[in-house]
Parts: C-alpha cells; sequence; structure tokens
C-alpha cells in the first residue's frame, strides 16, 4: 500500500503542479512516446536477464505491496522459539528435539509461534542447523563457517531481482532520450507543417525525455531500494538465528544466547531485555 501512496504522491505532485501552473495535461499523454521507452525497457530487461533472475522480479513484485514481517512481534516469536527449544535441548538432551524440528507443522513448540510458522524459508534455516548439530559431530566453526555461506547465498539472490531492476531504473533516461530523438527526427520531417502542429511534435518529443526520467527516479529506482531493504530485514533475522545458536554451542545458557541473539537485531525491531526477560521467564518478573 505504501508504494501505491507513495507513487500517487510523487505523480499528483508532478502533474498537480504542472496544471496549477498554467500548463495542459493533455500534451502529456502520448502514449508512443511511453510505448517506446517503455519496450525498449523491456526488452533490455530480457536481454540481460537469464529465467532465474526474470522469475526473481516476478517472485518480489507482490512482496511490494506487503506488509513488513520482520516486525518486533516476530523477534519476539522467534526468541521465545530460539529459547524454548534450547532449554528443552539443554535439559533433556539434544535428542529430546529431534522431533520438534524434523516436524515443525505438528510440533508444540513451533506452532506456538504463527508468526516464525508464516516464513518457511526460516523455519527451515532453524531446523536444519539443529539437525546437523544433533545428527553431526561439526565443529562449531565450520557450522558458523556453513551459516555464514548459507546468509550470504540468501542476499545473493534476493540481489537478483533488486539489480535487474536497478539496471531498468538506470537504462530509462536513455530510453526517453532515445525516444525524444525519435520524436525530433519526426519534427524534423514535418518542417511544412503549421507552426501550431510543429509546436505539438516537439511537445511529443520533449515528453519522450520527461517519461524516460519519472519512471526511472519517480518509479523504479525507489522500488530498488524498498526490495533492498526487505532484504536486508530478511538477512538480519537470519543472523539472529545464527549468533543465537552459536553463543549456545559455545557453552552459554538459553537466556544468554537469546540475549546474544537480541543484541544483533535492529534497534527499531529489537525487544528491550525487560521485554523479552517478561516474556521468557514470566515468573521472574
Amino acid at each position: 500500500m505504501a508504494v501505491i501512496v507513495g507513487i500517487v504522491i510523487a505523480l499528483g505532485a508532478i502533474f498537480g503542479g504542472f496544471a496549477l501552473e498554467g500548463g495542459h495535461l493533455a500534451p502529456l499523454f502520448q502514449p508512443y512516446e511511453f510505448l517506446m521507452i517503455a519496450g525498449g525497457a523491456l526488452g533490455a530487461f530480457v536481454i540481460a536477464n537469464d529465467g532465474k533472475s526474470r522469475q526473481a522480479v516476478y517472485d518480489a513484485v507482490p512482496t511490494l505491496f506487503q506488509t513488513a514481517r520482520q516486525t518486533r512481534a516476530l523477534y519476539v516469536n522467534l526468541m521465545s522459539l530460539m529459547f524454548e527449544l534450547l532449554t528443552k535441548a539443554r535439559r533433556e538432551g539434544l535428542m529430546a528435539i529431534e522431533n520438534e524440528i524434523d516436524n515443525p507443522q505438528s510440533s508444540p513448540i513451533f506452532l506456538k509461534f504463527p508468526l516464525v510458522m508464516a516464513d518457511p524459508h526460516l523455519v527451515e534455516f532453524i531446523t536444519d542447523y539443529l539437525r546437523l548439530i544433533i545428527n553431526g559431530n561439526i565443529d562449531i566453526y565450520q557450522i558458523e563457517n556453513l551459516m555464514d555461506n548459507e546468509i550470504d547465498v540468501h542476499h545473493q539472490d534476493g540481489e537478483l531481482a533488486i539489480n535487474a531492476i536497478h539496471k531498468v531504473a538506470e537504462a530509462l533516461p536513455a530510453f526517453g532520450i532515445v525516444a525524444a530523438v525519435m520524436g525530433v527526427v519526426h519534427t524534423m520531417a514535418s518542417v511544412g507543417l503549421p507552426p501550431a502542429e510543429l509546436g505539438n511534435l516537439i511537445a511529443a518529443a520533449l515528453v519522450g525525455t520527461f517519461l524516460g526520467i519519472l519512471l526511472a527516479y519517480g518509479v523504479f529506482g525507489p522500488i530498488a531500494s524498498l526490495l533492498e531493504r526487505k532484504l536486508q530485514e530478511s538477512t538480519g533475522v537470519l543472523q539472529c538465528v545464527k549468533v543465537t545458536i552459536i553463543a549456545s554451542l559455545n557453552g552459554y545458557a538459553p537466556s544468554l544466547a537469546v540475549e546474544f541473539g537480541r543484541k544483533v537485531i535492529s534497534a527499531k525491531q529489537r525487544p528491550s531485555f525487560a521485554e523479552l526477560e517478561s516474556i521468557l521467564r514470566p515468573g521472574k518478573r
């Protein structure tokens, strides 16, 4: 919704200001200029991106209209889940959580935290590494390195859509110039027309430059920036899980391991120590 509101504000301010200063909106309606710019940008997008990158863009577009998942409530759910799993493993042994991580969809612990369960990739990340810890005698540094590598791959996958859209944003002003040049060529070939008609042709040509710049900096550039922000937030959740698990493997109690994870949460989403303590240990507050 914020994306639509932002686009409406940007276009409303630009076209509204133009109309208020006495400009006529009708000459701005140039469908053929838009066809040249949009078609050229679309063709360049297809050429520059393989199937994987194009699919990443298609998958990313719906997320633009979704509210942020990485909220304080999600982190509280995540910290509570990690605390319960690590506490059970510490008290009853690692094998005690084997059924929980093998079948999270039917696990009483996982089902208590619907915000975590709503993110299948996050659930998979948690269960995969806990399963590795249970089933293999893997060194802590190897686990940490493996987690870092997976987080890097997650970030690289997310950047496919961002880079593709960013490249389109960079190209749009150039396609606007191409459309403008085509309009100038058409105008020069029509020098015998009356001045009023020549003026319309020149206006149409200039609209091409205007549209290219507007779409680049008013639509596609901000969309790429928003997707980048969403990617950073999704990566931050995985970092939180990583730090918590590594702290637990280093021998810290579940409450301290969770505190390690809490400290890497962005300040805007991070629950306070007292808030988290009151949730994890309600009898102590």
